[in-house]
């Protein structure tokens, strides 16, 4: 197989991890991130730039040295290589943003078994080129990045009545009664069900339309 990719694989690729094979709302993978971290957006883009970075360089990775891997131990082997790239971003974060290394605590350290990771390393990485494999888990990281914003944004925005740290109009003032709920741990089970409900409705009918 050629280690490019045309343009038709690289569309199937990003529609597959985008939209119709999406790790939380499709695959139903990852949830722990989403009960760690959605209650601040700030902590969720960085805890998805650490799985982007992770995944897309470890899955590379993978490929790279799948010809070079027994079968038997290749496990191990993507563990440790998803093990080297998560203490790249847990070292920086201590080192430069100790204030967010402390917020997202052993979050960080927990991509190591987050199975997103893990399964796209296996399923893609270990048989397809470098490029492909790349490809692929950039995308899904992404496929898994702006769902859990979209929970963080809503868990922020109508718990706390904030964004980003900012007091938002409205949310923020005396007409708004904070959905406390929202921003204790069982608020972004209730969530990811809402989100995972809308995008699946949605899938759904526009696969009942192409019938």
């Amino acid at each position: 197989m050629s280690p490019n990719i045309n343009k038709s694989g690289s569309k199937k690729i990003i529609v597959e991890g985008l939209w119709s094979n999406n790790p939380i709302f499709k695959q139903v993978l990852g949830i722990c991130s989403t009960l760690a971290v959605t209650n601040l957006v700030l902590n969720t883009i960085v805890m998805c730039a650490a799985l982007v970075f992770t995944l897309a360089l470890s899955s590379a990775t993978v490929s790279i040295l799948r010809k070079l891997t027994p079968r038997n131990i290749r496990m191990m082997v993507e563990t440790l290589i998803i093990a080297f790239y998560v203490i790249i971003v847990d070292v920086i974060l201590k080192a430069y943003w100790p204030e967010m290394s402390s917020n997202l605590g052993p979050y960080v350290g927990l991509i190591i078994t987050n199975c997103i990771v893990m399964g796209r390393c296996e399923a893609y990485g270990i048989s397809q080129p470098p490029i492909p494999a790349f490809l692929d888990g950039f995308v899904n990281a992404l496929g898994y990045s702006y769902i859990l914003l979209i929970i963080a944004v809503f868990r922020e925005l109508m718990g706390m009545g904030t964004l980003l740290g900012y007091p938002m109009p409205y949310f923020s003032g005396p007409n708004w009664d904070k959905w406390i709920i929202l921003a204790m741990p069982p608020g972004a089970f209730f969530m990811l069900a809402v989100v995972t409900w809308i995008f699946r409705s949605i899938q759904f009918s526009r696969e009942e339309k192409g019938k």
